[in-house]
């Protein structure tokens, strides 16, 4: 607020956050200081406030960051700046990020409208600042490129390098949240059956792994290239209370360019240093000590292996075993594999399939 107040930035939540304080920060939602999440009040509407500060602290290299973190973070675009200049800015920043794709043109565009808080018809340079720090961060950037997606959750605005977005009802693909406190004494193998007690009834379930299964479509070669899920768990999704699947943390969800230039010239001297997230994993080149760029597990072999319980668990005999079978396919998909690309679009299309075929009946679907 007080950047907002001395005109350094702007956006779309400023005013209700600064000045009409309309906007209220609620519970914290993360136990992380350098990523900070709260349940919000906007007006009459509930969202998810979320601040993130690790990008901040990378992009100054220089000695003693904690004291200079703010200024490295609006410093651009610079007074003087034209918005064609910082069309182009954004441009390059895309190309190293996503690669030459087709229609870049068409993302700087849709960047901009939303940079333009309060629908002028212009960007002004404090808008333009808070846009450019919250482009630094890939979930923000995702989250752009998906808006129209059913499974990612609704921008509601933004504020400097704090945005806002819809609240999500249901924050885990499993019924029961316990406090921090207890989860520490629970035997992890106890959790997890625990976890398997408090789901949502079949067909429920069923319709939130389509939801899941779609997402992987979504940022399967999409528009802007490839998106590679780093963190594949259940923590990272949620669903609403119609049972459609919602992203909770996207975080961990790179663009494929970008992970190789990150993991290209890291020294490995096994498999086990080549892991970005938590599962972002390649092959240790041992004869340069240097980390491979090809991932070896496709998101959608991660998905069905994070919904391989999930799914099996209470799902009807008839199709138990056909079920189990696709899965177990889809869970030894490789990206090196000969024609992946229709191996994924086969394995994919029969599991939603399956699935629809057996819930399209009921009144879940």
């Amino acid at each position: 607020c007080d950047k907002y107040k001395t005109g350094v930035i702007d956006g779309s939540a400023c005013s209700s956050l600064c000045a009409k304080e309309t906007l209220y920060f609620g519970k914290c939602l993360s136990t992380k200081p350098n990523n900070q999440m709260y349940l919000g009040i906007w007006g009459n509407l509930q969202g998810v406030i979320k601040c993130q500060m690790e990008e901040a602290a990378q992009l100054d290299l220089g000695i003693d960051p904690e004291p200079r973190k703010e200024i490295v973070l609006f410093d651009k675009p610079m007074r003087g700046t034209t918005v064609e200049k910082f069309k182009e800015m954004v441009y390059s920043l895309f190309k190293a990020k996503l690669g030459e794709q087709g229609n870049l043109s068409e993302l700087v565009n849709l960047i901009l409208s939303f940079a333009d808080g309060n629908k002028d018809g212009r960007v002004s340079l404090p808008e333009a600042k808070s846009a450019w720090a919250l482009l630094q961060l890939d979930e923000f950037l995702l989250m752009v490129i998906l808006q129209d997606k059913e499974h990612t959750p609704k921008l509601m605005g933004f504020c400097g390098n704090l945005y806002v977005t819809e609240r999500v009802e249901y924050t885990s693909l499993y019924g029961i949240s316990l406090p921090w406190v207890i989860e520490l004494f629970i035997p992890s193998g106890f959790r997890r059956s625990m976890d398997q007690w408090f789901t949502p009834s079949w067909p429920r379930k069923a319709k939130i792994a389509i939801g899941l299964l779609e997402f992987v479509e979504d940022i399967f070669h999409g528009p802007y290239g490839n998106f590679l899920m780093c963190d594949t768990s259940a923590k990272n999704l949620g669903y609403n209370d119609k049972y459609d699947l919602k992203m909770i943390d996207m975080r961990k969800i790179v663009p494929e360019m970008n992970l190789k230039e990150i993991i290209k010239d890291r020294q490995c001297e096994s498999d086990l240093d080549c892991i970005y997230g938590t599962d972002c994993r390649t092959l240790c080149d041992q004869s340069k000590m240097r980390c491979t760029t090809e991932v070896i597990q496709p998101n959608l072999a991660k998905a069905c292996q994070l919904l391989k319980d999930y799914l099996l668990r209470g799902a009807p005999s008839d199709i138990h075993e056909e079920l189990e079978k696709q899965l177990y396919l889809c869970i030894a998909l490789k990206v090196t594999a000969n024609q992946m690309e229709m191996e994924h679009s086969l394995i994919l299309n029969n599991l939603k399939t399956l699935l629809w075929k057996k819930i399209s009946h009921t009144n879940d679907s």
